[in-house]
């Protein structure tokens, strides 16, 4: 959700395709609502890519994921709704400042499979968590941010889990397209 001039939210949806490896390499390609945007690390380089509006922003960036998201988060004001889940780790991730943790029951809603659905909550974030009852993978994130005035919902749902996938380096560099696009600034 995002607030309108007009006082209700309006919902706007993406989907991201990620793939990570690793220590430090990260593809997200996400068409959607808006611009269609693509992100890349292949654990020298990080290039966002818009191809719509052709145009293409690399910098020299040197670390694993998770520094490399953090960085991109204060220096660039990128963000991804499902970092929480691609973190080294997620669980320290999540349950910083815990303050409230309560689990909910068993869903058969989400993804086509068996879920535990728990609640985990912060001085920051209030947040419900369907996690895959067998595999343990999380399924769906639903969060509102605390200080957020408007309380605006925050929804997520990962789908299509592949882990131990074999992945080809060039997954992880920008399409030969975005060699030609026009450079802006990270």
């Amino acid at each position: 959700e995002s607030p309108s001039r007009y006082g209700p939210e309006l919902a706007y949806t993406t989907t991201s395709d990620v793939v990570v490896q690793r220590p430090n390499k990260l593809r997200v390609l996400t068409p959607g609502d808006g611009p269609a945007q693509q992100f890349f690390y292949d654990g020298k380089t990080v290039t966002a890519y818009a191809p719509g509006e052709d145009v293409v922003a690399t910098v020299t960036a040197v670390g694993t994921i998770d520094e490399v998201l953090r960085a991109a988060y204060h220096e660039a004001d990128i963000y991804f709704p499902f970092t929480d889940a691609i973190v080294a780790d997620p669980w320290a991730d999540l349950s910083n400042g815990l303050k409230v943790a309560f689990y909910v029951g068993q869903s058969q809603v989400i993804g086509g499979t068996t879920t535990d659905v728990v609640v985990i909550g912060n001085d920051r974030i209030f947040a419900q968590l369907w996690i895959g009852a067998k595999d343990q993978l999380p399924r769906k994130v639903r969060a509102i941010y605390l200080d957020d005035p408007a309380r605006l919902r925050h929804d997520v749902e990962l789908s299509r889990w592949q882990v131990g996938a074999v992945v080809s380096a060039a997954t992880f560099s920008p399409p030969a397209k975005a060699a030609k696009a026009k450079r802006v600034p990270f």
